[in-house]
């Protein structure tokens, strides 16, 4: 446990200082040169390289930096932030096409941190991932994505939230009635105070999980 703290410490101390690089760089129109330096770290800091690490789904980076049952939320988090700055970059340099997938991986390895509940390197895995669904507001997200947005949305109690991912869901015939029906009853378990804070009332879950229950009746 120790070893974990300090070796999480480090790596705040180490992103934040190659987060203080690459940001002079930018500042001095160096784009490249700081696309430079985060190649490098990807491919020193972690391991495997930085093109095993760009290849490899979010899903698959988790396992691959999980050990013995323990996930090294440390690396993850090392990893999604240099790919949302490198994405940063690239945006600079009109290279959207590029940013894009870097700025969904990174989105997503955020919100399994969050899920994770684990601790803050430069801000809160929360924190990051609301940054980046700011980012990625203008574009039509896939399925994987509103799928997790839906599950760390409920995971941070914010089942306002949740629910507008869930109805986006149900809009686009991503996922069966029946899991909404499922959400809407798990809501309904938590105490009144639970649900006021996460900006869903109990009369409000109750009348999205009849509206539900109505939508299967008509099928």
């Amino acid at each position: 446990m120790v070893f974990q703290r300090d070796f999480f410490m480090r790596m705040i101390q180490e992103m934040g200082e190659a987060a203080g690089v690459i940001m002079g760089l930018r500042q001095q129109r160096k784009q490249e040169e700081a696309l430079l330096v985060i190649d490098d770290l990807l491919d020193k800091k972690f391991r495997m390289n930085g093109k095993l690490i760009r290849q490899l789904s979010d899903a698959d980076l988790v396992r691959m930096m999980t050990t013995n049952g323990v996930v090294e939320t440390a690396n993850i988090s090392g990893v999604a932030l240099l790919m949302k700055e490198e994405a940063a970059i690239l945006n600079e340099l009109g290279r959207t096409e590029q940013s894009y997938p870097l700025q969904l991986k990174a989105f997503h390895l955020f919100m399994r941190l969050a899920l994770l509940d684990a601790p803050a390197m430069l801000r809160t895995p929360s924190e990051e991932a609301a940054d980046m669904a700011e980012q990625l507001d203008g574009y039509e997200l896939p399925r994987a994505t509103k799928l997790l947005m839906w599950e760390w949305h409920e995971g941070d109690r914010r089942y306002d939230e949740a629910e507008n991912v869930l109805h986006e869901l149900l809009e686009d015939g991503m996922i069966p009635r029946e899991e909404a029906l499922e959400f809407y009853r798990r809501l309904l378990l938590l105490p009144d105070e639970s649900l006021e804070a996460g900006g869903l009332p109990r009369d409000e879950v109750a009348d999205g999980l009849e509206r539900i229950k109505q939508d299967i009746e008509a099928v």
